[in-house]
Formats: structure tokens, sequence, C-alpha cells
């Protein structure tokens, strides 16, 4: 599969209709990037823009992405999102420590094959990363970060390994979510059931996410993976691998809609071999981001 499949589209209703699918609030595309622009001034004060009570996890920061502003679901049609979450588990728990990937050994092997290892077992505090880091801790021989995102996506043949599987993954997040004051809980009839969604509560954090991901291929654009900071290139990576980046550029002008794209092609289409090995490189990133494209 190319790694790039999947990026140019874009789809603009019509003004009337309230703008693209999945848009801020509904708005035009117009409407929703000064609002982000509009951050810019707030943006210049606040380190990463983030306090703690709005410091989002990579998981929460792609089911945000995702999640229709005033429905408070996913789209029906991405199948691609649960998979993307367990991969940002993973790399949560490598950027904090918690695991990496065994050293490549003389025959230098390659990221696929080399297994994903417990490096400190000290609990996180997130009850989704404690249940990951629980299930890593306990399975003798380690496993490959494919297989890890197999397990706790629930997509293996093994029924052995089916006892891995977290589940109702996506409504834990949101719940955190609220908890945080970025969504609200109601719930929606739909014919025959009803479901439980959660619309958007805190139109500036979401806001504030979309500047910041645009501002990293557009005006922040370092043109090295090496020198980007490890959390953004992992958000855009897992953005992408879940079906849900377009939505943090729909509201950009064609101009830079096309520059952002490009750059993240330039992102996708890098040799993720080379990139581990360079000093300094944090290689369950890399591990990660290549088991999506298998």
């Amino acid at each position: 599969m190319n790694r790039s499949d999947g990026l140019v589209r874009r789809s603009v209703k019509p003004r009337e209709n309230g703008g693209a699918e999945g848009g801020l609030n509904a708005n035009t595309p117009d409407d929703n990037q000064e609002a982000i622009d509009g951050l810019k001034d707030q943006e210049d004060n606040i380190d990463d823009g983030d306090s703690k009570e709005t410091r989002l996890t990579l998981m929460e920061e792609v089911l945000l992405l995702g999640l229709k502003d005033k429905e408070g679901y996913t789209s029906f049609w991405n199948d691609c999102i649960s998979s993307g979450l367990r991969g940002c588990i993973l790399i949560e728990l490598g950027l904090r420590g918690r695991v990496m990937i065994e050293k490549s050994g003389m025959r230098r092997r390659g990221l696929c094959t080399r297994k994903l290892i417990l490096k400190s077992d000290q609990q996180t505090g997130d009850v989704l990363l404690d249940e990951a880091l629980k299930h890593i801790k306990e399975t003798d021989p380690p496993e490959t970060v494919q297989s890890w995102i197999e397990y706790l996506s629930g997509e293996t043949w093994n029924p052995l390994k089916l006892r891995y599987q977290l589940k109702n993954v996506r409504e834990r997040l949101a719940k955190n979510l609220v908890e945080k004051g970025v969504l609200t809980t109601e719930k929606q009839n739909f014919l025959l059931f009803d479901m439980t969604t959660h619309p958007l509560s805190d139109n500036v954090v979401k806001c504030r996410l979309v500047k910041k991901i645009q501002d990293s291929v557009l005006s922040k654009w370092v043109n090295d993976p090496q020198r980007m900071d490890k959390r953004m290139l992992a958000l855009i990576f897992l953005a992408h691998a879940s079906d849900v980046i377009e939505n943090a550029f729909a509201p950009l002008n064609d101009d830079d809609y096309e520059v952002a794209m490009k750059r993240v092609r330039e992102l996708l289409d890098l040799d993720f071999e080379t990139e581990a090995a360079k000093p300094n490189a944090n290689e369950i990133l890399w591990a990660v981001f290549m088991a999506f494209t298998k």
C-alpha cells in the first residue's frame, strides 16, 4: 500500500449547508480558519497552548480530530481509527519511557522484526496506558509492534491473544475529554437504538489543536523529521493512519492546503529504517509508523 494513499481528497460543501463535514462547529472553512488564526496572539503568551486542564494525550488528540463537533461521534465509514488509536497508545508509552524497541543486534534486524520490550513498569496514571502496559509486561516472549497493534485492537486470529484487546477505547477516551471539559455527553436516538454521543463543548481546545497541526507543516515547518517535535511528528502520522488528518487541513485556503498535503506526503515517503538508525531517534515512533504501511 502506498503510504500517500488517501491523502489528496478534499470535499467542499456549499456554504449554505454549513461547510465541510466534520468542520469546527459546522462553520464554513473560511470561518473555521478565522477562528483558528484568531488564537495566534493568545498562543504567543501560552506555553504550547495547553494548561494542565487541557493537556491531551495523543489518543485524545486523534479522537478529537475525528469527532464530528455537533454530532459527537466519529464517521461510521472510518475503519482506520481503531488501530490508529492503538498505535497512539504504543507511542505514548514510548515517549513516557515505559517501552522501547529491542536492539537490532549484529545482524541489523529491521524494525518490523524487532520486539517491543518493557523499559519501566511504573504506572502512568492513565487507565488505558496502564492497561496496555500491564499486557506488555505479562507477555513472554515479547511481541513486535505490528502484533501489539493487532492484539490491542482485537484483530487477531489467535484466540489466546484476544484477552489483550482494549475494549471501548473511543468511549473511554471521550469520557476523558468530558472530564477535561472539552466534550459533553448526550443521548441520541438512531431509529432502533439510543447512542451516547459526545459533542464538542470547548471549541478553543480543538481550534488550538488544529492550529498546532497546521503550523507544524506551514509556518513552523523545519524540513527535517529529526528536528521536529516527536509528539507532533507522531500526531501527524497517526492522524493520517486514523484517516482524520483531512479534518485539520480542510479549513485552509487552497494554496496552504496543497503545501500542507505535500509536506505530509514527504514525511510518509521517508525511509523509516534509515530515520530510526539516526542518532537520538526514537525507534518506537518509526516502528509504529512502519507498522501502518504494511
